[in-house]
């Protein structure tokens, strides 16, 4: 995996939250609408299950996203995922508030963005990635880039290196063995 360097394996081993974005992260970024305006998203499993598994190695999980969508809100629960901010275009606003229920220190915290608006988040944690597909400044501005594409495995390979950095990656792959 590219993105695992010496750099960011060190921000990746003290991680206990790991917040990730929705569209462009967790979805490709496109908006599908019905004529009744009834919304479509696509989520890539791989990535739901990167999460599952990088919450069950103790790692916390949240989601920060500028828009609201009742797909959303049924991804999170599907996937487990307890800590939910909708339609919060002030995500370091947000975050604050996040971290008054989990207290930790911003060099605990990972977040995982694709645009602008991520920035002031990606820029204060301890490791702040933009997937490949997501603005060039934004990966110009953030601490390491995915060699995937938002909603298609970026997440995956997010808390792929959150695990590896902490030593659980390897145990719950064997689990499958």
């Amino acid at each position: 995996m590219s993105i695992a360097n010496t750099h960011l394996t060190e921000r990746a081993a003290s991680i206990r939250l790991a917040i990730f974005d929705v569209d462009g992260v967790l979805t490709d970024g496109r908006l599908f609408f019905m004529p009744d305006g009834t919304e479509f998203k696509s989520f890539n499993t791989l990535d739901g299950h990167g999460i599952k598994m990088l919450m069950a190695s103790g790692v916390e999980v949240a989601i920060i996203s500028g828009r609201k969508s009742p797909l959303v809100e049924k991804r999170a629960a599907n996937l487990g995922i307890r800590h939910l901010m909708q339609g919060r275009e002030d995500k370091l606003n947000a975050l604050g508030e996040l971290r008054e229920i989990l207290p930790f220190e911003l060099d605990q915290i990972a977040f995982l963005g694709d645009d602008l608006p991520d920035l002031p988040v990606m820029r204060r944690v301890g490791l702040g990635m933009a997937v490949a597909s997501a603005d060039s400044f934004v990966r110009e501005q953030a601490h390491g880039v995915t060699t995937a594409n938002g909603g298609a495995g970026a997440a995956r390979e997010f808390c792929e290196l959150i695990m590896r950095a902490q030593g659980t990656l390897h145990g719950a792959r064997e689990a499958y063995l």
